[in-house]
């Protein structure tokens, strides 16, 4: 009797994991297709000299990816603005979210203003830009004022300012959302025990807030660098796929290269992007581990 319900037993778990493995095909084999594979023949193309000979090629892209001129104008771009757009998103997101969390008048207000830009879609967004750093715009309008003589903003050296802003006021919110539900999960009896022990509110902020916001610092950041990394919408946007030469990102060398149907330039630069992504991910989980072990233990 014990045999055979330990056999009806083992039966059933084999239906249900075989059901599970039923319900999960679609998901893998979408996993598959659209993510694994895609990964597999970029690295092929890369190590090709073309798709139709397919000739192995070693690293002779990536020399020739190296060597070109736009790839490495657009290589110091994006890190130029994502390393000037990055630290500046994460400190006034968590200074506006400090801010946020004290009881100040109007706080709801503050909070739904810095979330509008969520809600407005891109290209509107990019029709204000327009509109403010016009030649005739509403910038150039209020220095004039004070005698300062009009730029035509988005196509000069100072075009990568006005992307930093765009990224700015597009990401605030969102990233002060995630440092306010943070802050708020801090464990009141430590802040409590901290005020008791007369520390200062300097010493309450770097040695207890920071030390359980390091996760949310740590995913911000990510997430941010992320964001930096795909702003190529908003410039298309604004200067077409050929913008001047201080906002001339990675995504428009690679869009501009699909253009002229060469993968394998086109690959090598995505392995180069994407090791250099894994890179600076991986020092910051570093960092992160590091600085927030004794909060975890």
């Amino acid at each position: 009797m014990k045999v055979k319900q330990v056999s009806e037993l083992k039966k059933r778990n084999n239906r249900r994991k075989l059901s599970a493995v039923l319900f999960m095909m679609p998901s893998l084999l979408g996993v598959f297709v659209f993510f694994i594979l895609p990964f597999f023949v970029v690295i092929y193309y890369s190590m090709v000299d073309n798709p139709i000979s397919a000739s192995f090629a070693g690293f002779d892209n990536f020399v020739r990816v190296f060597g070109n001129a736009a790839f490495k104008r657009a290589g110091k771009n994006t890190l130029q603005f994502s390393f000037i757009a990055m630290p500046l998103s994460v400190l006034l997101s968590l200074l506006l979210a400090i801010m946020l969390d004290r009881k100040i008048p109007l706080r709801s207000q503050f909070r739904t203003a810095f979330l509008t830009p969520m809600m407005v879609p891109v290209a509107s967004i990019v029709l204000i830009v327009q509109v403010m750093f016009h030649y005739n715009g509403a910038v150039n309008n209020f220095f004039a004022n004070f005698g300062v003589p009009k730029t035509d903003w988005l196509k000069s050296d100072y075009a990568q300012v006005v992307i930093i802003f765009l990224f700015l006021w597009k990401n605030l919110g969102y990233n002060m959302i995630l440092f306010l539900s943070a802050l708020e999960a801090i464990p009141r009896d430590i802040l409590e025990v901290a005020y008791m022990e007369n520390a200062s509110p300097l010493q309450i902020f770097w040695m207890i807030k920071i030390r359980y916001l390091s996760p949310t610092i740590l995913f911000v950041t990510i997430l941010s660098l992320i964001n930096s990394f795909k702003v190529f919408r908003e410039i298309y946007l604004l200067t077409s796929d050929h913008p001047v030469g201080s906002i001339y990102m990675l995504q428009h060398f690679m869009n501009n290269t699909f253009k002229d149907l060469d993968y394998q330039k086109l690959s090598a630069a995505a392995i180069i992007m994407s090791l250099v992504m894994i890179v600076i991910i991986g020092a910051l989980f570093l960092v992160e581990n590091r600085f927030g072990k004794d909060v975890e233990e």
